[in-house]
């Protein structure tokens, strides 16, 4: 299975936007999937998501470092937020198939890097910490990058776990770690007192008697002329955000003030938004399996490289059938997305109302891949029936022809479900942007690649089928269903081509 690690660099640049492009251009470069960027003026603050396989999100980390050192001179930087780097910290975050002692590793690795060909000191914190006062950002940040330049010379304590003992210049010291996901969650007051945001965040931090997994600092916003306090949320699952906030909002009101929105910087765990969704509504009783999304998105089942993974092994599920509900789900998606862009530009009232259709359409087709796969594990099963006698053979034959016309029934009804689709892919050709017709050019032979495959699929089950009524019916049907998606494909075909 593909290991998967987060990374999530912070730069002390959040006014120029250039800048930061240059530095992402070269994180990308490493085939990382850039997942967010998040820019702060008032805090002169970047914060760059990209996750991918560990060599190259190692290589893409050392890649934003080593451009981020050369575009930022932390000499001539001012902001709000604490720092002591160009690059002031890199976490990595176990993500799916790794374990913290790898993240820890990689830590390691890109520290040493790091040191030896940036001359850049690296500290290790959180759960790569070589010493217990290192778990803790905080601590190893005090004093920023103006009192490094000293202290790292004359201070053991400051000694570098990678590196010279010797500030760089203009890029700082960088810290590097293994962390749980971090949320950044950030209340702005309805004053511009920041000793009110200072009092309010000492109450609420871990360090002064505060919230186990909560680190907080107060903060003048300029350009809003308002406080806020800002948090770093190290651990949601045993400091949830909603307790968090309504003691701010608690301790806000002893000093005559509110708070007058939250946000959030970056990205946040899901979970962490439904659990401060149940404390507020007091939904007690509640269970996740009730959000209609995750019914539709299949939650808890396969993510697409896992089902490669178990498609590319030795065993005959899933197979073709999944593959061509799968193909059909594509072409739903491709075609929703076409739609949404189109609508946001032209306010094309019908496209508007296809549009969450096709999103539907999609999420149902990709349940089919998980049901063909189950239809014929039922024919796998059947066949694995005792037929020790007369009755037990004549049972098992029952459920073998029972299996058999499930699993002809799966792909018959992605058949069906692609036609009934075409209509609407028929609008989207004929109003799509012209720029997006590509799109719907895939879109459209994804949809006959999953017809002309689920059709196999029933064809090749009927003739393992003995009912000649159900055998003769559905391949009468299905031939209908041939006509209808051929004289539907063709067109649509023509007009997208035209366009084109």
């Amino acid at each position: 299975m593909e290991k998967l690690v987060e990374c999530i660099p912070n730069f002390s640049e959040g006014r120029d936007p250039a800048k930061l492009d240059l530095i992402i251009a070269e994180i990308t470069s490493a085939g990382v999937e850039l997942l967010d960027k998040e820019m702060d003026a008032d805090h002169n603050r970047a914060v760059v998501t990209f996750i991918g396989e560990p060599e190259a999100v190692l290589e893409a980390a050392f890649l934003g470092v080593k451009k981020a050192a050369e575009l930022i001179d932390l000499n001539k930087h001012k902001g709000e937020h604490p720092r002591m780097g160009a690059t002031d910290v890199v976490p990595f975050v176990p993500i799916s198939n790794i374990t913290t002692r790898e993240c820890v590793e990689l830590a390691k690795q890109l520290g040493k890097r790091i040191a030896e060909e940036l001359k850049i000191p690296i500290y290790l914190y959180e759960d790569a910490a070589t010493r217990p006062d290192r778990k803790n950002l905080a601590n190893i940040r005090k004093g920023e990058f103006e009192g490094l330049r000293t202290e790292i010379e004359t201070n053991p304590e400051k000694k570098p776990d990678f590196g010279e003992a010797k500030i760089h210049p203009t890029a700082g010291a960088t810290v590097v770690g293994a962390r749980f996901p971090l949320i950044a969650f950030n209340m702005n007051l309805n004053t511009p007192d920041v000793s009110i945001a200072q009092k309010i965040a000492n109450a609420i931090r871990s360090q002064s008697g505060g919230y186990q997994f909560v680190k907080s600092l107060g903060f003048e916003l300029k350009a809003e002329n308002r406080a806020q306090i800002s948090c770093n949320m190290t651990n949601y699952t045993k400091t949830p955000l909603g307790r968090v906030f309504e003691t701010a909002k608690r301790e806000a009101e002893r000093y005559g003030t509110s708070i007058k929105e939250s946000e959030i910087v970056g990205l946040v765990p899901e979970q962490a938004l439904i659990d401060a969704a149940i404390y507020y509504m007091q939904l007690d009783r509640f269970n996740v399996n009730q959000i209609l999304e995750y019914k539709l998105r299949g939650k808890g089942k396969q993510s697409i490289m896992d089902f490669l993974h178990e498609l590319a092994l030795s065993k005959p599920t899933p197979g073709g059938g999944s593959v061509a509900a799968l193909q059909a789900a594509l072409g739903s998606a491709l075609l929703a997305m076409v739609t949404g862009i189109t609508e946001h530009k032209n306010k094309d009232e019908e496209l508007r109302e296809i549009h969450g259709f096709l999103k539907l359409q999609a999420y149902e087709f990709y349940r089919f891949v998980e049901k063909d796969k189950n239809a014929f594990d039922q024919v796998i099963l059947a066949f694995k029936l005792p037929d020790s006698n007369d009755e037990e053979k004549k049972d098992k034959d029952n459920a073998i022809q029972k299996a058999y016309k499930y699993a002809a029934q799966v792909p018959f009804d992605v058949c069906r479900k692609i036609i009934l689709l075409y209509p609407y892919a028929r609008t989207v050709a004929n109003k799509g942007l012209k720029n997006a017709i590509s799109d719907v050019g895939v879109a459209l032979y994804s949809l006959r690649s999953g017809f002309l495959g689920a059709r196999i699929n029933v064809l090749i089950n009927l003739n393992s089928i003995i009912d000649a009524e159900f055998n003769q019916t559905m391949r009468t049907e299905l031939d209908s269903l041939k006509k209808q998606e051929e004289s539907f494909y063709t067109e649509i075909e023509n007009i997208f081509l035209t366009k084109l």
